[in-house]
């Protein structure tokens, strides 16, 4: 079964990498394959889509979305040089986490459905956001709630964390999200959960260290004069992906601000009010390697 996804800023994707029949182009976050598809479409009926997933749930619905025409692999968009593809002419990263992933309960991303503290992207790993949850100390806690979501009481949402875990282990979104409710009263339309949701997710799957890795792999296999766009999310994302583009001298940024969804795309499609699109070309006279700086 096919399942309904809308992709955000559409057109600004395909108008903005420039999409022309015969290129090949990756798509490193393809998701349930609808900016793939978009792509597909642009680049026919010489072009070559190559998609990049960390969850093998979402390929095989992409891959029935799109057909046995794509090159579709199971991995981190960051591990793109681990794999035998041919140089790229444009490249897509959409870095916010799947509906699918908010839906379904049994992956344990929500506090809006209760189901196992899991958090995994590939669940073939072993971390997982319980074991976080029940295993780390409550500095280690805080430190990840304040950095991956800049939440102002990580402190005492660690503390409550660790006192509670001492009683019985925290298994469940519901568990946990109760948890903060209880010291963290709710104000408005964010969810008081939603910061250190956000922090554990980010935290299990290594977010901010694939996208590091990643921009600096995938500049490798991109083509001089090809163009990298880039969707984030929250702040933490684009402010790399921004710093990334302005300091690493292959890249000129194309867009000076980030490019985001209009009136009507966020009325008929709320997912999309957060998205930030930034998009670079590669400069064809940078030569690699490039010595990247180390912090």
């Amino acid at each position: 079964m096919i399942v309904r996804h809308i992709p955000v800023l559409a057109k600004e994707i395909v108008d903005g990498l420039q999409l022309t029949s015969g290129m090949t182009v990756l798509d490193g976050t393809v998701g349930l394959g609808g900016h793939a598809a978009l792509i597909c479409d642009a680049i026919a009926p010489n072009g070559q889509l190559i998609g990049f997933d960390r969850d093998a749930r979402n390929l095989a619905v992409a891959k029935e979305r799109l057909g046995n025409d794509v090159l579709l692999i199971n991995d981190s968009f960051a591990n793109v040089v681990r794999h035998n593809i041919p140089m790229l002419d444009a490249v897509l990263l959409d870095l916010g986490f799947s509906s699918v992933h908010v839906d379904d309960a049994t992956r344990g991303f929500s506090f809006m459905h209760d189901g196992p503290l899991d958090m995994r992207y590939d669940t073939t790993q072993a971390l997982t956001a319980a074991f976080i949850v029940n295993s780390w100390s409550r500095d280690d806690i805080a430190t990840i709630l304040r950095a991956y979501g800049e939440e102002l009481q990580a402190k005492e949402i660690a503390r409550t964390i660790f006192d509670a875990r001492q009683k019985e282990h925290i298994t469940t979104t519901g568990q946990l999200a109760a948890l903060i409710t209880s010291i963290i009263p709710r104000r408005g339309k964010i969810h008081p959960a939603t910061r250190t949701f956000q922090a554990l997710r980010i935290a299990v799957n290594d977010e901010l260290g694939e996208l590091e890795r990643g921009l600096i792999a995938i500049t490798e296999r991109l083509k001089p004069g090809g163009r990298f766009a880039i969707i984030t999310f929250h702040s933490l994302e684009d402010r790399i992906v921004k710093q990334f583009f302005k300091d690493d001298p292959h890249f000129t940024p194309l867009t000076k601000k980030p490019i985001v969804a209009s009136d009507e795309e966020i009325r008929t499609n709320p997912r999309s009010r957060s998205a930030k699109l930034r998009i670079a070309t590669r400069q064809p006279t940078t030569p690699l390697p490039f010595h990247y700086p180390t912090a």
